[in-house]
């Protein structure tokens, strides 16, 4: 039967599927004289190698980059760096967009009545929009997120940053002078636009602090510590609950804890923000943005004063 119904990876002989189901199999062997149970079927299935799986996002997309290793051992090495020497270590990234208003969202909640939400998500019938901006701090295991309410531009990242020095990093880190900034290298924080350096270097100004910043290399974004030590969590938090208001928002993600000690704060940013900017004529000339001599496209120091 498996025979007739078997397909592969022509790339990997060794990857085998097949599309019935336990009971369909159930049904076939019936049929030929040779019933069978569904556990039954299930131990067949792996006796001959037949497992239940889901395909995993493992393979990296698009070409490897000839600098690839040589970012990640900077990036060790500026994360042992800042860490031995007691500066802060921040992961930052944005989460995707959430729509405020009785939309679905995956996940299952334990309720004693069906929760009925919209059957389309048509943004035109949300209340408002919610733009997660996480920010994880390496070194003390702590998680900062705030919301914002307008767009996710490079100047809404850099506030989003003030917001947490203010708020977590000035009291943590009462005698630091310089801040080490792990992100990926598109979005708000784009390696290669110069609104983010700009809105980078008036933050540097604000806080009085020098803000080295290391891009990871194209398609290895999921390696950014926030990834995987804050995100799953938040989303864990969050899963099946409808986001009828950016209140809901922020006092289920404040929830978020790990067994490891993770804790979590959330702030609204309700600041509008405009799009399609362009950084200010003459910035390029006279900007306080030092690169460096190792692969300078992704790393890079703003100061608060000349040098």
């Amino acid at each position: 039967m498996l025979r007739d119904r078997t397909a592969g990876d022509p790339m990997r002989p060794e990857v085998k599927w097949t599309d019935l189901t336990r009971r369909e199999i159930c049904g076939w062997l019936a049929q030929r004289g040779t019933p069978a149970s569904r556990r039954g079927v299930k131990y067949l299935l792996r006796k001959h190698g037949y497992v239940k799986r889901k395909a995993r996002k493992t393979r990296a997309m698009g070409p490897r980059h000839p600098d690839r290793n040589a970012q990640f051992q900077n990036i060790a090495r500026l994360k042992q760096e800042f860490l031995d020497a007691g500066e802060p270590v921040i992961s930052m990234d944005a989460k995707k967009k959430e729509l405020l208003g009785n939309f679905y969202r995956d996940g299952r909640l334990y309720a004693r009545q069906a929760i009925e939400v919209f059957d389309h998500d048509f943004p035109g019938a949300a209340d408002g929009a919610v733009f997660p901006h996480g920010l994880y701090d390496v070194g003390l295991n702590r998680g900062h997120i705030n919301l914002g309410t307008s767009h996710e531009t490079s100047e809404f990242a850099c506030d989003s940053i003030e917001r947490w020095w203010c708020a977590e990093g000035r009291k943590r880190y009462p005698h630091a002078t310089r801040l080490l900034l792990l992100c990926d290298g598109g979005g708000s924080n784009s390696a290669r636009r110069y609104v983010f350096k700009e809105a980078l270097q008036g933050l540097a100004a604000r806080l009085g602090l020098e803000i080295r910043v290391a891009h990871y290399p194209p398609y290895c974004s999921k390696y950014n510590p926030i990834e995987h030590r804050l995100f799953p969590h938040v989303t864990r938090a969050c899963q099946g609950v409808v986001f009828h208001t950016i209140q809901i928002v922020k006092t289920l993600m404040e929830k978020t804890t790990t067994r490891t000690g993770l804790q979590v704060t959330v702030d609204i940013l309700d600041k509008v923000y405009e799009t399609g900017r362009q950084c200010a004529k003459g910035f390029k000339q006279n900007m306080k943005i030092l690169f460096d001599d190792l692969l300078p496209q992704w790393n890079y120091r703003a100061i608060p004063a000349p040098a």
